[in-house]
Protein backbone atom coordinates (compact mmCIF):
# COMPACT_ATOMS: atom_id res chain seq x y z
CA UNK A 1 0.00 0.00 0.00
CA UNK A 2 1.52 3.52 -1.16
CA UNK A 3 2.02 5.88 2.07
CA UNK A 4 -0.18 8.79 2.16
CA UNK A 5 1.48 11.78 0.87
CA UNK A 6 2.99 14.85 2.76
CA UNK A 7 2.68 18.33 2.72
CA UNK A 8 4.17 21.57 3.71
CA UNK A 9 3.12 25.27 2.79
CA UNK A 10 5.14 27.47 0.50
CA UNK A 11 5.15 31.49 0.31
CA UNK A 12 7.41 32.78 -2.66
CA UNK A 13 8.18 36.68 -2.70
CA UNK A 14 8.37 39.34 -4.65
CA UNK A 15 9.68 38.62 -8.03
CA UNK A 16 9.61 35.11 -7.70
CA UNK A 17 6.36 34.76 -8.48
CA UNK A 18 6.85 35.46 -11.93
CA UNK A 19 7.94 31.73 -12.05
CA UNK A 20 4.80 30.36 -10.25
CA UNK A 21 1.48 29.14 -11.63
CA UNK A 22 -0.78 32.43 -11.63
CA UNK A 23 -3.20 30.68 -8.85
CA UNK A 24 0.18 30.44 -6.66
CA UNK A 25 1.32 33.72 -6.42
CA UNK A 26 1.83 36.29 -3.79
CA UNK A 27 0.09 33.73 -1.35
CA UNK A 28 0.62 30.95 1.34
CA UNK A 29 -0.06 27.45 -0.69
CA UNK A 30 0.35 24.08 0.32
CA UNK A 31 2.46 21.87 -1.62
CA UNK A 32 2.38 17.67 -1.84
CA UNK A 33 5.23 15.79 -2.32
CA UNK A 34 6.33 11.73 -1.81
CA UNK A 35 9.46 10.87 0.82
CA UNK A 36 11.48 13.53 1.74
CA UNK A 37 12.91 15.35 -0.77
CA UNK A 38 15.82 18.59 -0.92
CA UNK A 39 14.04 21.94 -0.50
CA UNK A 40 16.30 22.84 -4.24
CA UNK A 41 13.88 20.23 -5.41
CA UNK A 42 10.81 21.17 -4.19
CA UNK A 43 11.25 25.36 -5.10
CA UNK A 44 12.72 23.88 -8.82
CA UNK A 45 9.78 21.83 -9.07
CA UNK A 46 7.42 24.74 -9.09
CA UNK A 47 8.98 26.46 -11.59
CA UNK A 48 11.78 28.74 -9.44
CA UNK A 49 15.22 28.33 -10.79
CA UNK A 50 17.85 28.10 -7.94
CA UNK A 51 20.02 30.97 -9.61
CA UNK A 52 16.80 33.46 -8.67
CA UNK A 53 16.80 32.37 -5.02
CA UNK A 54 18.89 34.05 -2.28
CA UNK A 55 17.33 33.21 0.94
CA UNK A 56 15.27 30.09 2.48
CA UNK A 57 13.56 29.79 5.82
CA UNK A 58 12.38 26.72 6.84
CA UNK A 59 10.03 27.47 10.02
CA UNK A 60 11.42 30.77 10.80
CA UNK A 61 14.97 29.02 10.20
CA UNK A 62 17.62 29.65 7.08
CA UNK A 63 18.44 26.70 5.45
CA UNK A 64 20.97 25.66 2.06
CA UNK A 65 19.17 24.23 -0.63
CA UNK A 66 19.94 20.12 0.75
CA UNK A 67 17.38 20.74 3.66
CA UNK A 68 15.29 17.75 3.46
CA UNK A 69 11.45 18.07 3.66
CA UNK A 70 9.49 15.65 6.18
CA UNK A 71 6.04 16.90 6.63
CA UNK A 72 4.71 19.76 7.68
CA UNK A 73 7.34 22.77 7.22
CA UNK A 74 6.26 26.46 6.80
CA UNK A 75 8.88 27.13 4.03
CA UNK A 76 9.72 31.17 3.06
CA UNK A 77 11.27 31.35 -0.19
CA UNK A 78 13.53 35.09 -0.99
CA UNK A 79 14.94 36.64 -4.39
CA UNK A 80 18.07 38.35 -3.72
CA UNK A 81 18.27 41.15 -1.42
CA UNK A 82 19.77 44.52 -2.64
CA UNK A 83 19.80 46.68 0.71
CA UNK A 84 18.88 44.31 3.61
CA UNK A 85 22.04 42.45 5.49
CA UNK A 86 21.87 39.18 5.57
CA UNK A 87 25.07 38.36 7.88
CA UNK A 88 24.60 35.39 9.62
CA UNK A 89 21.64 33.74 7.37
CA UNK A 90 22.41 31.34 4.86
CA UNK A 91 23.85 32.83 1.68
CA UNK A 92 22.24 30.70 -1.04
CA UNK A 93 23.74 32.21 -4.32
CA UNK A 94 27.61 31.88 -4.72
CA UNK A 95 29.87 35.08 -4.41
CA UNK A 96 29.28 37.44 -7.25
CA UNK A 97 31.77 36.86 -9.64
CA UNK A 98 35.01 39.36 -9.05
CA UNK A 99 34.65 40.96 -12.62
CA UNK A 100 30.80 41.54 -14.24
CA UNK A 101 31.05 39.49 -17.38
CA UNK A 102 28.12 38.26 -19.09
CA UNK A 103 26.80 35.73 -21.96
CA UNK A 104 23.31 35.96 -22.81
CA UNK A 105 21.38 33.88 -25.19
CA UNK A 106 19.77 34.46 -28.22
CA UNK A 107 16.94 36.76 -27.08
CA UNK A 108 18.86 39.35 -25.81
CA UNK A 109 20.81 40.81 -28.20
CA UNK A 110 20.08 43.92 -28.18
CA UNK A 111 20.83 43.97 -24.59
CA UNK A 112 24.18 42.42 -25.62
CA UNK A 113 24.54 45.66 -27.88
CA UNK A 114 23.77 47.99 -24.68
CA UNK A 115 25.88 46.89 -22.36
CA UNK A 116 28.20 46.51 -24.68
CA UNK A 117 28.24 50.51 -24.88
CA UNK A 118 28.28 50.55 -21.18
CA UNK A 119 31.46 49.01 -21.37
CA UNK A 120 30.49 45.51 -20.16
CA UNK A 121 31.90 42.26 -21.72
CA UNK A 122 29.32 40.30 -22.75
CA UNK A 123 29.75 36.94 -25.13
CA UNK A 124 26.55 36.67 -27.56
CA UNK A 125 25.91 35.21 -30.93
CA UNK A 126 22.43 34.25 -32.27
CA UNK A 127 23.51 30.69 -32.58
CA UNK A 128 24.83 29.37 -29.77
CA UNK A 129 22.86 26.53 -28.35
CA UNK A 130 22.17 25.68 -24.16
CA UNK A 131 25.04 23.56 -23.70
CA UNK A 132 27.28 25.84 -25.55
CA UNK A 133 26.17 28.86 -23.59
CA UNK A 134 26.25 27.16 -20.51
CA UNK A 135 29.42 26.18 -21.32
CA UNK A 136 31.09 29.51 -21.99
CA UNK A 137 29.64 30.49 -18.90
CA UNK A 138 31.18 27.69 -16.50
CA UNK A 139 34.59 28.23 -18.03
CA UNK A 140 34.69 32.19 -18.37
CA UNK A 141 33.48 32.66 -15.27
CA UNK A 142 30.21 34.45 -17.40
CA UNK A 143 27.01 35.21 -15.54
CA UNK A 144 24.35 33.83 -17.70
CA UNK A 145 21.38 36.13 -18.91
CA UNK A 146 18.51 34.46 -20.28
CA UNK A 147 14.72 34.48 -20.83
CA UNK A 148 14.71 30.55 -20.72
CA UNK A 149 13.53 29.40 -17.22
CA UNK A 150 14.42 25.76 -18.22
CA UNK A 151 17.84 27.09 -19.03
CA UNK A 152 18.21 28.32 -14.85
CA UNK A 153 17.21 25.19 -14.11
CA UNK A 154 20.74 23.56 -15.11
CA UNK A 155 22.29 22.07 -12.06
CA UNK A 156 25.71 23.08 -13.31
CA UNK A 157 24.79 26.52 -13.35
CA UNK A 158 26.46 28.97 -10.84
CA UNK A 159 25.95 32.12 -11.95
CA UNK A 160 23.02 32.83 -13.85
CA UNK A 161 19.97 35.51 -13.95
CA UNK A 162 16.50 35.46 -15.35
CA UNK A 163 15.83 39.06 -17.27
CA UNK A 164 12.05 39.84 -16.93
CA UNK A 165 11.87 42.64 -18.80
CA UNK A 166 10.96 42.18 -22.60
CA UNK A 167 12.01 45.99 -24.15
CA UNK A 168 15.75 46.24 -24.44
CA UNK A 169 16.17 49.67 -22.74
CA UNK A 170 14.45 48.51 -19.34
CA UNK A 171 15.92 44.65 -19.91
CA UNK A 172 19.44 47.17 -19.46
CA UNK A 173 17.96 48.73 -16.50
CA UNK A 174 16.68 46.12 -14.86
CA UNK A 175 21.03 44.20 -15.25
CA UNK A 176 22.43 47.61 -14.01
CA UNK A 177 20.18 47.60 -10.85
CA UNK A 178 20.42 43.73 -10.37
CA UNK A 179 23.89 43.70 -10.41
CA UNK A 180 24.54 47.55 -8.63
CA UNK A 181 26.52 48.12 -12.14
CA UNK A 182 25.64 51.86 -12.52
CA UNK A 183 29.17 53.18 -10.97
CA UNK A 184 31.21 50.83 -13.15
CA UNK A 185 29.88 51.88 -16.64
CA UNK A 186 32.69 53.06 -19.29
CA UNK A 187 30.57 54.03 -21.93
CA UNK A 188 31.77 53.89 -25.65
CA UNK A 189 34.93 51.55 -24.79
CA UNK A 190 34.03 49.09 -26.45
CA UNK A 191 32.49 47.47 -29.78
CA UNK A 192 28.49 47.07 -29.86
CA UNK A 193 29.13 45.00 -32.88
CA UNK A 194 31.71 41.97 -31.77
CA UNK A 195 32.76 42.93 -28.15
CA UNK A 196 36.12 43.97 -28.45
CA UNK A 197 37.76 47.29 -26.84
CA UNK A 198 38.09 49.90 -28.59
CA UNK A 199 41.62 51.91 -29.33
CA UNK A 200 41.84 55.83 -30.03
CA UNK A 201 42.79 56.39 -33.64
CA UNK A 202 43.97 59.44 -35.59
CA UNK A 203 42.04 60.38 -38.32
CA UNK A 204 45.20 59.80 -40.91
CA UNK A 205 44.29 55.98 -39.85
CA UNK A 206 40.86 56.29 -40.58
CA UNK A 207 41.13 57.84 -43.97
CA UNK A 208 38.63 56.63 -46.54
CA UNK A 209 36.56 54.55 -44.18
CA UNK A 210 34.53 56.83 -43.36
CA UNK A 211 32.01 59.20 -44.81
CA UNK A 212 34.12 62.36 -46.20
CA UNK A 213 32.02 65.12 -43.93
CA UNK A 214 32.62 63.16 -40.51
CA UNK A 215 36.72 62.81 -41.74
CA UNK A 216 36.69 67.08 -42.66
CA UNK A 217 34.66 67.63 -39.20
CA UNK A 218 36.26 65.04 -36.43
CA UNK A 219 39.82 64.47 -35.00
CA UNK A 220 38.84 61.65 -32.68
CA UNK A 221 38.01 58.47 -33.49
CA UNK A 222 37.79 55.34 -32.08
CA UNK A 223 38.45 51.60 -34.01
CA UNK A 224 37.65 47.94 -32.71
CA UNK A 225 40.64 46.07 -33.98
CA UNK A 226 39.02 42.67 -34.04
CA UNK A 227 36.02 43.92 -36.51
CA UNK A 228 37.51 46.56 -37.90
CA UNK A 229 34.24 49.38 -37.20
CA UNK A 230 35.29 53.32 -36.61
CA UNK A 231 33.02 54.89 -34.11
CA UNK A 232 33.21 59.08 -33.68
CA UNK A 233 31.43 61.40 -31.38
CA UNK A 234 28.19 62.39 -32.86
CA UNK A 235 24.34 62.73 -33.09
CA UNK A 236 24.00 59.07 -32.74
CA UNK A 237 25.64 59.35 -29.55
CA UNK A 238 23.12 62.27 -28.24
CA UNK A 239 20.15 60.13 -29.67
CA UNK A 240 21.44 57.04 -27.73
CA UNK A 241 21.93 59.08 -24.25
CA UNK A 242 18.48 60.74 -24.64
CA UNK A 243 16.46 57.34 -25.51
CA UNK A 244 18.57 55.35 -22.22
CA UNK A 245 17.86 59.01 -20.14
CA UNK A 246 14.00 57.75 -20.36
CA UNK A 247 14.09 54.67 -18.69
CA UNK A 248 16.92 55.80 -15.59
CA UNK A 249 19.95 55.12 -17.09
CA UNK A 250 22.60 58.39 -17.49
CA UNK A 251 25.59 57.57 -19.59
Amino acid sequence: MRAPRKHCEFRFYEELNDFLAPALRKRTFPHAFDGTPSVKDRIESLGVPHTEVDLVLVDGVSVGFDRRLRGGERVAVYPVFERLDLTGVTRLRPRPLREPRFVLDVHLGRLASYLRLLGFDCRYRNDLDDGELLAISLAESRTLLTRDVGLLGRAALTHGAFVHETDPRRQLREVLDRFQLHSQTMPFTRCARCNGVLARVGAEQVAGRVPAQVAREKTEFSQCPDCGRVYWPGGHQVRLRRRLAEVGVSL
